[in-house]
């Protein structure tokens, strides 16, 4: 029976129309593309999970600044080592303009406070690339689908109309046809609206620890004092 549904379905999409066809074409490089986004960010962002807790965990058990950077410099794949270089070029230009005396210590903080949010935002940003993917074949997938859909069953009643009978026979196969592009359109969309919105929750929980990374990172500098005499909450910084 299994395989009599197959060639059925063989049958109907050789037998449909040349825009039906393509709408299909369409449909199925979607699924291509969005099945192949969701193998590779699944493997990415639990990498990155894993690289952000094993990173975050050595950091802080450092006994310094200089020894928590020495730590993300030998895990150079690490997700947190561009943000940590972002706030090591930074933090040496504050110590180079307090020792100076060229830069108040609010302005100086308020600086490193910038260089690790532009830090975390640009890492989130390459994290959730190709997400925006997923999402235009969860919302476009279907209205994509029923475009077939009402096609074909256009051509079919005027298929109809040009044969002048009504009958069940001649009126099922061709609408038989234009649902296999609606019901294409919902099998492309709902992986992608399922995987958009797990990887959602995963992004969410990274960006929780880069800001904890940020935070602690503050929290070194301030403890070493890079500047004196204003104490800066690492929670104000986003």
């Amino acid at each position: 029976m299994e395989a009599t549904m197959q060639i059925s379905l063989l049958q109907m999409l050789e037998h449909a129309t040349l825009t039906v066809k393509i709408v299909l074409v369409i449909l199925a490089a979607m699924s291509l593309g969005s099945w192949t986004i969701i193998f590779y960010k699944l493997i990415q962002l639990n990498m990155a999970k894993r690289d952000i807790a094993a990173s975050m965990e050595s950091f802080q058990a450092a006994d310094s600044l200089a020894a928590g950077l020495r730590v993300l410099e030998l895990q150079s794949k690490s997700t947190l080592f561009g943000i940590g270089k972002r706030g090591v070029d930074e933090y040496r230009r504050l110590r180079h303009n307090a020792a100076s005396g060229k830069q108040k210590s609010h302005v100086a903080m308020d600086n490193l406070r910038r260089v690790l949010r532009q830090g975390v935002s640009e890492e989130l940003n390459r994290l959730s690339a190709s997400l925006s993917f997923l999402a235009t074949c969860a919302n476009a997938a279907p209205f994509i689908g029923l475009f077939g859909t009402v096609w074909g069953i256009m051509h079919s009643f005027h298929s109809i109309g040009m044969a002048k009978t009504a009958a069940l026979a001649a009126v099922a196969p061709g609408i038989s046809e234009a649902l296999v592009a609606t019901a294409i359109g919902l099998a492309v969309a709902i992986p992608a609206t399922v995987a958009f919105n797990f990887f959602r929750g995963m992004m969410a929980g990274l960006e929780s620890e880069l800001v904890s990374f940020a935070g602690a990172f503050l929290n070194h500098v301030e403890r070493e004092g890079v500047s004196t005499g204003q104490s800066v909450s690492s929670e104000d910084m986003f």
